[in-house]
């Protein structure tokens, strides 16, 4: 499966966690994929810039240099969007007006806290809203493959880079298996790749626990 295939394989079953009316934050990275999976769902997105209602991303003749999200990249507005300042968007992150926030990670721990905005030896370009999302959002999804391009587990039990917030995330969706977490324990909700139970416990190198409800075909 290539790198694209993947991302559109975590994209999608996030997409399913979403719900009419809720208002939803998207990060950068894979989180912006979910956008194309939410059909006929009434969701609404908001974007940490100042923005509430956005659309899909626009065809090239139509992308307006104006309409970008909070990652610089090109949108469209939904019927009835709403424009303000970045101060009222972090108030709305902040007061806990935010239904859901998708984020990406570098690394999640057996915790369920995260890292995603600094790798050490790297160039840092802040934190940017994660933090804020973290604490003011009502509940966190996490996206990302299982494992780097090295091989390497982002699934840890301790964090090898900064942490984004302290607070235990919600759940972590990747292209192999869904993971929940419960006082300090892993938990695999779903299996959504080739890989058995048994073959994530020896990959990863954790203490799992499964409580399987679903097995996912993308």
């Amino acid at each position: 499966m290539s790198n694209l295939d993947v991302r559109n394989v975590i994209a999608k079953r996030i997409a399913q966690e979403l719900k009419d009316r809720q208002v939803v934050n998207l990060g950068i990275g894979i989180p912006t994929l979910v956008i194309s999976y939410l059909e006929d769902k009434e969701v609404y997105l908001q974007s940490e810039n100042g923005l509430l209602g956005m659309g899909p991303p626009p065809l090239e003749d139509e992308i307006d240099a104006d309409l970008v999200s909070a990652g610089k990249e090109p949108i469209t507005l939904k019927k009835g969007a709403t424009l303000f300042d970045s101060a009222n968007s972090f108030v709305m992150i902040r007061g806990g007006h935010i239904d859901v926030a998708v984020l990406g990670v570098l690394q999640v721990s057996i915790k369920g806290e995260i890292a995603n905005w600094a790798i050490p030896n790297q160039p840092i370009l802040g934190v940017g809203g994660a933090m804020d999302l973290i604490a003011g959002a009502k509940k966190v999804i996490c996206a990302g493959t299982l494992f780097t391009k090295n091989g390497e587990a982002k699934l840890v039990k301790e964090l090898q880079y900064p942490i984004s917030g302290l607070r235990q995330i919600d759940l972590f969706i990747t292209e192999y298996a869904v993971f929940a977490f419960e006082n300090g324990e892993v938990i695999i909700k779903e299996i959504i790749g080739d890989l058995t139970f048994e073959q994530l416990k020896e990959r990863l190198n954790i203490p799992l626990r499964q409580e399987i409800t679903n097995i996912y075909m993308n």
